[in-house]
């Protein structure tokens, strides 16, 4: 039988006035969250992926320690206990980015995969941390992941999850395939004028190097007051052809969702053994410090 997954992604602006205080911004934002994961439940959607730090706005447009107030424990924190609560509701798997707090001083950039019955799965921590002017000082607030890149069963699926920056490197992305993924999800943040020339480039690339679905996400709009810039949107899903063959608006909110076919993904590597005529004992220059 063909081997047909539904997944959505979602896209959206923040939800609060700029004036609003932490706690007001982060229940807008989950409000607003729960909305959309009922649309893509009611679409039919076994997998939903949530964007970068979905519950606020990108706060590393600035350096304030007030964000750090943002932060939970993962798994134990209420966002978490709550998204396991929607994942058991509407039968289906969610990938919640969230500020995650492992002890006082020690933060991370964070993906928590839940699985349909609302069992935590484990947990991505952002690998490759930035720090570009203008506006994107992600070095205040995390620390470099420690995790790997691990991948989670979902039983009818094969899932892998990187966040916003590590897109930009190419051994994460294998690191993923090599570990069974058939679907790496990409939840980002990112404006027009520094990246958009490279968003449908790098990972098209990734999903034909390691035959594997990606799903790409970003958010939408600017955002006060930094205005760093537009959040472009444009989130998409590409088969390991690197075709994209879904993807949503540059500017709206936004449930994508897309029927994968992980039939493809055979097909695909039965043509292109990336994997099997690589050279990994020629690699050793790669993890040199």
């Amino acid at each position: 039988m063909p081997r047909f997954v539904r997944c959505s992604l979602i896209q959206a602006s923040n939800a609060a006035p700029p004036e609003s205080s932490l706690e007001v911004t982060k229940q807008a934002m989950i409000e607003k969250h729960l909305g959309f994961i009922r649309v893509a439940a009611d679409a039919g959607a076994q997998i939903v992926c949530l964007q970068e730090i979905f519950y606020g706005p990108y706060f590393c447009a600035e350096q304030t320690t007030k964000w750090y107030d943002f932060t939970e424990p993962v798994p134990e924190g209420p966002t978490i206990r709550l998204m396991q609560d929607e994942a058991r509701r509407h039968h289906l798997a969610l990938i919640v980015p969230i500020y995650e707090r492992e002890q006082e001083g020690v933060y991370y950039n964070t993906a928590a995969v839940i699985h349909n019955d609302g069992t935590y799965l484990g947990k991505y921590r952002k690998t490759h941390i930035p720090h570009v002017a203008p506006g994107f000082w992600e070095k205040f607030y995390f620390r470099p992941g420690n995790l790997g890149f691990p991948v989670f069963d979902l039983g009818f699926a094969k899932i892998g999850v990187y966040i916003c920056y590590d897109r930009h490197f190419p051994e994460g992305a294998r690191a993923l395939g090599l570990n069974g993924a058939e679907i790496v999800l990409n939840p980002s943040a990112t404006v027009a004028g520094l990246s958009e020339y490279l968003w449908k480039l790098e990972q098209p690339a990734h999903a034909v190097a390691n035959g594997y679905f990606v799903g790409a996400i970003n958010r939408v709009g600017t955002e006060a007051p930094w205005n760093i810039g537009e959040f472009y949107g444009s989130s998409y899903f590409c088969d390991p052809r690197g075709r994209i063959f879904s993807q949503a608006s540059r500017d709206h909110d936004e449930v994508l969702t897309a029927d994968l076919d992980l039939d493809m993904i055979g097909e695909v590597r039965k043509t292109w053994q990336f994997f099997r005529d690589r050279r990994p004992e020629l690699y050793g220059p790669l993890v040199k410090a």
